[in-house]
């Protein structure tokens, strides 16, 4: 094994660092922005709305992720309307095409995500918003939607995770990730092993710092949740839960 060879590299693999944090962070944010009104879609049912987002939901979720980049970044390029369009000056980037198809997979699972924890919501609290005289809007904005995203905080670590282990598709179609860093590595020197061990290392630490992020987090929303030991004796404490 020679490891001189990844520190003699260590540019190589700091790039693939940034542009795997790049594609995850911003896939992720772009997923959420679409699940968020997708998923209240799904929650309440809404009539021929419902449909279109249950047909992008189960395209998304029923393809792999891989599959789903060819399509866009080389089936796109089959169609003359395509290439004469606006569109194509930004579907033409791999970088653009990885995270578009990153950014709607994400956010077809987490539109499953948040239609589950609205849906288990009890149902007391949007009645209690309901008699205080909230619109409709404000029922949604300051009441459930804050209560079910807290309840799913570890549902939406895991989709954080998996669309970090995901954006190694990337490098598929030319991007240098942290995998493309490991294969140039491994390329460029004849080795074997070096570049996707110092690849599944890097991957490893990025998600336990994700993890650990998320943990922070829920220790902070789902304070009230908890319940120790202390609690379970104390008829006082089970009274004020």
């Amino acid at each position: 094994m020679r490891f001189d060879l990844v520190f003699a590299n260590w540019e190589l693999f700091a790039g693939g660092v940034w542009m795997t944090m790049q594609l995850t962070v911003l896939s992720v944010l772009i997923g959420f922005c679409i699940a968020l009104p997708c998923g209240i879609i799904r929650a309440r049912g809404i009539k021929y709305a419902n449909g279109l987002v249950n047909a992008y939901v189960y395209v998304f979720r029923g393809t792999p992720l891989l599959v789903q980049l060819y399509l866009i970044y080389y089936g796109l390029a089959q169609f003359d309307f395509v290439k004469d369009s606006f569109l194509w000056p930004v579907l033409r980037e791999a970088w653009w095409c990885a995270l578009i198809t990153l950014s709607l997979n994400s956010g077809a699972y987490a539109t499953e995500i948040i239609r589950g924890a609205l849906q288990t919501t009890p149902k007391g609290e949007e009645e209690a918003a309901t008699a205080l005289g909230l619109t409709r809007f404000k029922v949604y904005a300051l009441v459930l939607l804050p209560s079910a995203l807290r309840r799913a905080l570890p549902q939406y670590g895991n989709e954080v995770v998996f669309m970090l282990h995901g954006s190694a598709v990337a490098s598929i179609i030319t991007l240098q990730d942290i995998l493309g860093a490991g294969r140039t590595l491994n390329a460029k020197f004849y080795v074997a092993y070096e570049g996707f061990i110092t690849a599944a290392i890097l991957y490893i630490c990025l998600t336990f710092m994700l993890v650990g992020l998320f943990r922070l987090a829920e220790g902070r929303f789902l304070r009230h949740l908890r319940i120790d030991a202390g609690d379970r004796i104390s008829p006082k404490a089970i009274a004020m839960r």
